[in-house]
């Protein structure tokens, strides 16, 4: 998988990325949501998790032509939290190339979801 890099919201050593791939999706870099409620509400499969990042990490998305706002919170595939960050579900990364593309600290993970689903959001 080849990663292009839309943006970044660093903050406190926090480090919630974007990424466009050669595979007609988006990597999501956010922080491990580890909140037994919100797992269980977002019905994952095996090969799925969840990330919470900032709001304003979306709006990189326009620069892969995406409108770069969420208008539609997409049910089972993104909600809003208490604190106005978005907790979005995907695919489990594990595309080594990918992920030595990377700088992903111990309290994150990143997902990756297709560019059709990301299309729906805005």
């Amino acid at each position: 998988m080849v990663l292009v890099f839309l943006g970044k919201e660093t903050t406190s050593g926090q480090s919630p990325t974007l990424y466009a791939t050669d595979r007609d999706s988006y990597v999501v870099q956010g922080w491990i949501v580890n909140d037994t409620e919100i797992v269980a509400r977002m019905s994952l499969s095996d090969d799925e998790t969840l990330v919470e990042v900032p709001k304003r990490l979306m709006s990189h998305l326009a620069k892969d032509g995406l409108r770069g706002e969420v208008t539609n919170t997409v049910p089972s595939m993104i909600e809003v939290n208490e604190i106005g960050n978005y907790i979005i579900k995907g695919l489990r990364v594990s595309d080594r190339s990918a992920l030595s593309q990377m700088d992903i600290p111990e309290h994150e993970t990143c997902i990756e979801v297709p560019r059709k689903l990301m299309a729906l959001l805005g």
